[in-house]
């Protein structure tokens, strides 16, 4: 029993003293559970709204006070026109456009009352239909005390609800963007992260240092068949999209494919850099699952809203390169746009890319000297 505690002792001091084995023990445990407390929200707060009102009377004036006040929404923008609404929502500006009708307060003293429409982007089916429910709710006690004070008819509102982009509310239309962002991150950038750190771990490395062959081809020549198999996950994940889940494509063909070029470029590049700090395949490999996976799937918008997230994950969230791509994606395949609605978030993931590159170079030199 001596020889077994004075074993079981050594094996603690070796534990202890290795500080990432420390961190995966206790520090992950922790960030997950904070992460997921935070993230994991069904509650709607602060959401992104646009009100086109014909009427502009105080009725119409005091329910959109109601919205506001209530938390759950933000008035981002008044409309003049359908078409700047439209406009609003193709470009994700806003999440959901309330529509009052000509003469809405008088109306509501009519036979008919008056109608009230709810116009949301449903490429996200889950934030759209919570959206409509609460906004639902909030006009229907509106009219519920109007009509308890005589005030109007008996029925003074009429809500009309409908969904842009997704008018049937399939939830695989969120997961064809999201499950691509995944893969292809995944792929790219921990294949690549692996087999750049399996040369150095193997030694052989040097060995095509002292070739021919300059860093930049080594580098070019290792990540190069990863584009390819990449491209070919993502044509099939949208192929069986388009085909078996009828996910629309309404967008250029050619904007698609380059959005998913520089997303794959931008993934090799994190997986170079990823591969400059690390010393093992197994480091490697925890980095992209930990740094790459989690990060996908919650600080995205891939499940869960941004929106309904604290400050401080909203600000982390810029900086998940996922949630450019996710983005962009949608917007090209559901709502038809075009580089003037996109250029934002390609350009981000350009600069993600350049910067990553920068960082790789960099790191690849100081280990060299």
């Amino acid at each position: 029993m001596k020889q077994l505690w004075v074993f079981i002792k050594k094996e603690s001091m070796h534990i202890f003293r290795d500080h990432r084995t420390l961190g995966v023990l206790f520090l992950m445990p922790l960030a997950q559970i904070l992460i997921f407390g935070y993230v994991i929200s069904t509650e709607i707060k602060d959401a992104r709204v646009g009100v086109y009102n014909k009427a502009n009377d105080y009725s119409s004036r005091q329910l959109t006070d109601r919205l506001v006040s209530s938390g759950y929404f933000k008035v981002i923008d008044y409309f003049s026109s359908k078409a700047e609404m439209e406009t609003s929502l193709r470009r994700g500006q806003i999440q959901m456009a309330v529509v009052f009708s000509d003469e809405f307060g008088s109306s509501m003293q009519a036979p008919g009352g008056a109608s009230v429409q709810l116009i949301a982007d449903a490429s996200d089916a889950n934030t759209a239909q919570m959206l409509v429910n609460y906004a639902e709710g909030i006009v229907l006690r509106y009219g519920q005390e109007k009509s308890l004070n005589g005030m109007t008819t008996t029925s003074p509102l009429q809500i009309e609800v409908r969904m842009f982009y997704n008018p049937s509310l399939k939830g695989v239309f969120m997961s064809v963007p999201g499950i691509m962002a995944m893969i292809l991150i995944l792929v790219s950038a921990m294949m690549t992260s692996i087999s750049i750190t399996r040369e150095k771990e193997y030694g052989s490395m040097e060995v095509l240092l002292i070739s021919p062959l300059k860093p930049w081809q080594i580098i070019v020549g290792k990540v190069a068949p990863y584009v390819l198999l990449s491209f070919v996950n993502a044509a099939t994940i949208l192929l069986v999209g388009i085909f078996i889940f009828r996910v629309p494509m309404d967008g250029s063909w050619i904007m698609l494919a380059f959005i998913n070029l520089i997303y794959i470029l931008l993934s090799l590049s994190l997986g170079i850099f990823i591969s400059t700090v690390a010393d093992s395949q197994m480091v490697a490999m925890f980095i992209s699952l930990f740094a790459l996976m989690l990060p996908t799937i919650l600080l995205s918008g891939f499940i869960y809203p941004i929106e309904n997230m604290p400050d401080l994950l909203q600000w982390l969230s810029l900086l998940m390169p996922p949630r450019w791509y996710i983005q962009s994606v949608k917007d090209v395949m559901f709502k038809g746009a075009g580089l003037l609605v996109v250029w934002k978030e390609l350009l981000i993931m350009i600069s993600f890319l350049a910067a990553f590159l920068l960082l790789s170079v960099k790191n690849f030199k100081i280990r060299l000297e």
